[in-house]
């Protein structure tokens, strides 16, 4: 099964001075990547976006809220120049990968900004438009029956939840610190939404123990096809979170996914340590049965 990951330099040309969502968690993973000899890698671009598609996750007040980007929409989401074009290319990632799983390949959307925490009427959390919600309604709107999101960012997937609350066919996993920012995700919210919180510092080997039950319930549902929420945000020295995964649990979680035998597809959140280029090499050394 190849392997694809679909990106866009441009995503790296915005930043704040201090924020932790900085271009570096992309530069740095693109010299990685194009440097390994392990994986053969192919090469690919967000797909251009309808605004309909983007409707039916968000407002149109809040779209037209993110293409102003006249102020800053909280403290930790800024308005910054051009940002509705580098979320837009976000979500286009999400639907070029989605296009590329249904096609017998393993894809993963390397892009900046994440999306797990904007809600259909809010930006926050770094995150302006949610391109995971977005990938899943496109599925569920273009022939699949079922389609589940599984979450791994150690932040609350609470805008992804938001989104997909009640929608039929829909799945929402998410496993978290808690607690920890938004929160949010203390327990299971209608019948679609299931959130396993973990509490700081939580050994490994339970933290892996968590992952499984939240994979058993998510094979339970037999979805058509699963979009990962990836954040690399639980590795013991990620500076955003107290928690105590390894490189050697994320490539597991790749080995879990490419097992599943659906069509997955795999989006960058999360993930704020200098070891980030790692830990997605290890996460897609499992996507491809290295």
């Amino acid at each position: 099964m190849s392997l694809h990951l679909i990106t866009d330099e441009r995503c790296a040309s915005y930043h704040l001075a201090g924020h932790p969502e900085r271009p570096q968690r992309i530069t740095r993973t693109l010299e990685k990547l194009r440097a390994q000899q392990e994986l053969k890698l192919a090469w690919d671009q967000p797909a251009a976006v309808p605004e309909e598609t983007i409707l039916r996750a968000h407002t149109k007040e809040h779209l037209a809220r993110v293409k102003a980007a006249t102020g800053d929409f909280d403290g930790d989401t800024p308005a910054h120049a051009g940002i509705h074009e580098h979320a837009l290319r976000s979500i286009g990632g999400g639907l070029r990968a989605l296009a590329l799983a249904r096609k017998g390949v393993m894809p993963f959307s390397l892009l900046r900004p994440p999306g797990h925490h904007a809600t259909g009427s809010r930006a926050m959390g770094f995150c302006y438009l949610n391109q995971v919600a977005i990938t899943v309604l496109e599925a569920l709107a273009t022939g699949a029956k079922r389609a589940a999101v599984y979450d791994f960012d150690v932040h609350h997937g609470n805008g992804t939840e938001a989104i997909l609350l009640g929608r039929p066919g829909a799945f929402f996993h998410s496993i978290h610190q808690h607690p920890c920012y938004p929160g949010t995700g203390t327990k299971d919210v209608g019948d679609n939404c299931f959130n396993y919180p973990v509490a700081p510092r939580t050994p490994r080997e339970d933290y892996r123990k968590v992952l499984t039950r939240a994979l058993d319930a998510l094979k339970a549902q037999k979805p058509d096809v699963v979009v990962v929420s990836a954040g690399f945000d639980a590795y013991a020295r990620d500076p955003l979170a107290q928690e105590t995964l390894e490189a050697e649990d994320y490539h597991w979680l790749g080995q879990s996914f490419r097992a599943l035998g659906v069509p997955v597809v795999s989006v960058l959140e999360g993930g704020y340590s200098n070891d980030l280029p790692e830990l997605i090499l290890a996460y897609l050394r499992g996507l491809a049965g290295r």
